[in-house]
């Protein structure tokens, strides 16, 4: 899978690759990240970006000759990819949206800075709108890292289980299940009794209601999202009637 991100601050973004399953990915050419400075795309010799907005205002905004050049770079190395902008006013990012863009070729990553980007740029050559949450942050960098990591993790051959992304939180909408490991007991604190049954269907079942439970406690608006089976509903009750 091909990312092509376009932004001022390269050297932030390559940092994803150095290290960690992004950068084991890229090692084995699993995934390829390109950075693309839209300076390189300047004719004047400050090598200007931005500039003030029309009407007045705080801040500088950065230029759409530069910018639409380097999208139109970036698509004629690999054409059928989105070009998706990272931006506070765009569709909150999901675990669903990962998962749809991992079954594409790639994508072309925008990263606005200063007050943001010439609203042409999105007429022109902009396809979506994505955002991290409802604040703001200085750039689009971290958002493209976030991307970048959250679609390479989901890729054929990534990580060392091929069930791993399979299982993690928000895959069938329900946060995770706990995760224990040795020492069987640690200050005072012991495993459930279950998970060292060898009984892999009751190991299941424990960890559905649970993934059920974790839900209900800390994220009840996802549960709203689902149509819960007659299954997943006494699972559910008999983790609520646990607590009391």
């Amino acid at each position: 899978m091909r990312f092509d991100v376009i932004t001022l601050f390269p050297e932030m973004v390559q940092a994803v690759v150095n290290g960690g399953v992004t950068g084991r990915a890229a090692d084995r050419e699993l995934i390829h990240l390109n950075c693309i400075n839209p300076r390189d795309f300047t004719t004047d010799v400050h090598r200007t970006v931005d500039d003030r907005p029309y009407g007045g205002g705080p801040g500088m905004v950065m230029k759409p000759d530069c910018l639409v050049e380097a999208i139109r770079s970036a698509k004629s190395k690999m054409s059928d990819r989105k070009v998706i902008y990272l931006s506070p006013q765009g569709k909150t990012l999901n675990q669903s949206m990962l998962q749809e863009a991992s079954k594409s070729a790639g994508l072309i990553l925008l990263c606005g800075r200063y007050e943001g980007i010439d609203e042409r740029v999105l007429e022109l050559d902009v396809d979506e709108e994505w955002s991290l949450g409802d604040y703001v942050l200085s750039g689009g960098e971290l958002g493209a890292m976030v991307i970048v990591d959250g679609i390479t993790r989901l890729l054929p051959s990534v990580l060392g289980h091929s069930e791993s992304a399979n299982q993690d939180s928000f895959s069938d909408g329900l946060l995770d299940c706990p995760h224990y490991t040795r020492p069987e007991k640690f200050e005072g604190l012991s495993i459930p009794a279950v998970l060292k049954s060898g009984n892999h269907q009751e190991i299941e079942r424990w960890r559905k209601m649970q993934a059920l439970g974790r839900t209900f406690q800390k994220r009840p608006d996802l549960l709203d999202k689902l149509e819960l089976t007659e299954q997943d509903k006494i699972l559910l009750d008999t983790f609520l009637s646990g607590l009391k």
